[in-house]
């Protein structure tokens, strides 16, 4: 069955994740567990589809105050075809000069992160993010396609891709093509694996970030299921509220730099 063999690619994904990927995780992790620790934050970049990993790490059951996803509604789409639609964000995503704009509105200092993904690791909005973070003095967490990266020719004017600007690269383990299973009489393949594998990387770091905050005694503030046996009605509320404080803290931090 067809659905089968997707499946069976997709815990191969996984597998090599664990196996290949494990120590720049943790490496990842530990940069990031300096920055919240250090009263800083770790900001999360997407565009397109990447931007589905950004919308699932902060709020999210079992994520924590820290975090801070960056959403452009420009390289999101909310139609197929016209306003809003995947066709404008394409050509904006490719388009440079707009990504640094974009940042303009964020308060971004040494001892952030930049976590960015992008499985193409091509396109000029994943790349500027991670050109002008740099700058600005972050350190930059690539979560992209190795197979795209060692074999794909840079489209940035600088001739970076993205993996060439990140401090930690984390590869996906797709495929160039992101799609997963071949069909007899298709030349296209279908089922994407990206966003599974950026998904799985993404609470694998979630994970490690908060257990190692919680070896330092770091107040976390996780935004948790009212399932949770012991949950009180309001404790969602002080997560929100703690990270809007976060929010104050990060402005009053770079107000008049």
């Amino acid at each position: 069955m067809t659905a089968e063999r997707y499946l069976d690619r997709a815990e191969q994904v996984v597998q090599r994740i664990r196996v290949e990927q494990a120590a720049n995780i943790r490496r990842a992790a530990e940069l990031m567990t300096d920055a919240i620790g250090g009263g800083r934050a770790v900001y999360v970049y997407g565009s397109g589809h990447s931007v589905i990993p950004v919308l699932d790490v902060f709020p999210r059951y079992g994520s924590f105050v820290g975090f801070r996803p960056l959403l452009d509604p420009r390289l999101m789409w909310f139609n197929t075809v016209g306003p809003g639609g995947a066709r404008e964000l394409l050509w904006l995503e490719r388009t440079e000069g707009y990504a640094p704009v974009f940042l303009t509105s964020y308060p971004l200092a040494a001892g952030d992160v930049m976590l960015i993904y992008s499985h193409g690791g091509l396109n000029a909005a994943p790349v500027e993010v991670a050109l002008e973070s740099r700058r600005r003095g972050l350190a930059v967490v690539a979560v992209t396609s190795g197979d795209n990266a060692a074999q794909a020719t840079a489209s940035h004017s600088s001739g970076k891709k993205l993996a060439d600007v990140a401090d930690v690269v984390i590869d996906n383990c797709v495929p160039r093509e992101d799609a997963l299973v071949p069909v007899d009489g298709l030349l296209e393949p279908l089922a994407a694996g990206s966003t599974l594998a950026s998904v799985c990387i993404t609470m694998a770091m979630v994970a490690e970030v908060g257990a190692q905050l919680a070896e330092r005694d770091w107040p976390l503030e996780v935004f948790v299921s009212p399932n949770v046996p012991g949950v009180t009605p309001d404790h969602n509320a002080r997560v929100f509220e703690a990270y809007a404080e976060m929010l104050r803290r990060l402005d009053a931090s770079t107000a008049g730099g």
